[in-house]
């Protein structure tokens, strides 16, 4: 059965309230959306909330999906919504933990190097993987998604647009534009590495 012919089925079962289409469409996708959120989120604990928040919200509101993109499309776009979200909340608890530092609570956030667990990278290249990912946290938004679509999940240019509801053109400048800055970033990280050793 082909891939279409397999997503066309399971989207049937999805809307049919089939138990096991449910099922096989996690099965299917568990991995595609735990290393798109973990790449944006930087954390495993964080990630497996927004994956099983992503499949709950495919469970509650696949009578909405009109076909008009494909099934993995889809899911891109709510997984990259709810890290987005998730990680604007974090910010705003940080925020306010500092507010309350200055006021003596004693809650004083801890603000530690993120480590990097992404499950597709090799043991060896994961403190590079790490600087990568801080590194992308600094871009503007839609450049730091597209270019984790297409570096980190390996989606083309094509299906990047589809993703991120935008023209090739656009993708294509967003990731020209991302590898300048990421080249900026990583360059100040390493002279301020050397520098202080």
């Amino acid at each position: 059965m082909h891939a279409v012919d397999q997503s066309e089925l399971l989207i049937t079962k999805l809307k049919q309230g089939d138990q096991s289409g449910f099922t096989a469409v996690v099965e299917l996708y568990q991995d595609m959306v735990f290393n798109t959120a973990i790449s944006i989120v930087q954390n495993a604990d964080d990630a497996d909330d927004i994956t099983q928040e992503v499949f709950v919200q495919v469970y509650l509101s696949i009578n909405s999906f009109k076909g008009e993109s494909k099934l993995s499309t889809w899911l891109y776009r709510i997984t990259i919504s709810k890290a987005l979200d998730h990680e604007k909340k974090k910010k705003r608890k940080k925020r306010f933990g500092f507010v309350q530092s200055l006021f003596g609570s004693g809650n004083e956030e801890q603000h530690h190097p993120v480590e990097f667990n992404h499950p597709g990278v090799q043991l060896e290249k994961k403190e590079k993987a790490g600087e990568l990912l801080n590194a992308l946290t600094q871009l503007p938004e839609k450049q730091r998604i597209a270019f984790t679509l297409h570096k980190l999940e390996g989606q083309s240019h094509q299906e990047i647009a589809a993703i991120m509801n935008t023209s090739l053109y656009a993708v294509e400048s967003l990731m020209g534009r991302a590898k300048v800055n990421l080249k900026k970033v990583l360059h100040n990280y390493y002279q301020q590495k050397f520098s202080d050793q």
